[in-house]
């Protein structure tokens, strides 16, 4: 049980390691390595790969939302819980984004891997989400068609034509977020 927190710890504390420095400004190169984006404003990497729109969800009031509603449009896609402090760190600037960008095509999504209903819709009052908050609890097949996800939060900017252009694993500023939406807008 002891090595269970030992380990759990040490992958937090190597989690938060990555993200201070991205959310201060800095470049870290290590996380280009490990797959993620470094969000410059390229329009897509050179790995970018098809989505998988095909997935229909339960939203955060029971209606069934279906993916490939969205094809068509810049889609920022948040892999996010409420428990999450990055996470909440960053849904202000979702929201403002959603509020620059949706007329001109952008819909951001908030995937919730491991909240139940009752515990989204009190949280996205507090916060005033203008935007979709999908149900992801034990949902590992849209995780793994997206992912691999190995931590939260993480953000897939993908393009009009349905191509994950990023990938941005921890937290992203508005800045950064804007300077890719705009890239695929």
């Amino acid at each position: 049980m002891t090595w269970r927190w030992i380990t759990a710890s040490a992958g937090a504390l190597a989690l938060a390691s990555l993200t201070v420095p991205v959310f201060l400004g800095f470049d870290i190169p290590m996380a280009r390595s490990l797959g993620t984006s470094d969000v410059t404003g390229a329009t897509c990497d050179p790995d970018a790969r098809p989505s998988d729109l095909s997935f229909t969800l339960q939203d955060m009031n029971g209606d069934e939302i279906k993916l490939s509603s969205y094809e068509g449009k810049v889609i920022l896609l948040n892999f996010w819980a409420t428990w999450c402090g990055p996470c909440k760190v960053e849904i202000p600037g979702f929201v403002e984004l959603q509020e620059e960008y949706g007329d001109e095509g952008l819909v951001v999504l908030g995937l919730s891997v491991d909240d139940p209903i009752e515990k989204l819709k009190p949280f996205a009052e507090e916060y005033q989400i203008n935007y979709p908050i999908l149900v992801g609890l034990d949902r590992y097949d849209v995780q793994d068609s997206f992912g691999p996800v190995w931590g939260i939060p993480v953000t897939f900017y993908i393009a009009r034509d349905g191509t994950i252009c990023k990938t941005h694993t921890g937290l992203v500023t508005k800045e950064q977020a804007a300077r890719e939406i705009r890239a695929l807008l």
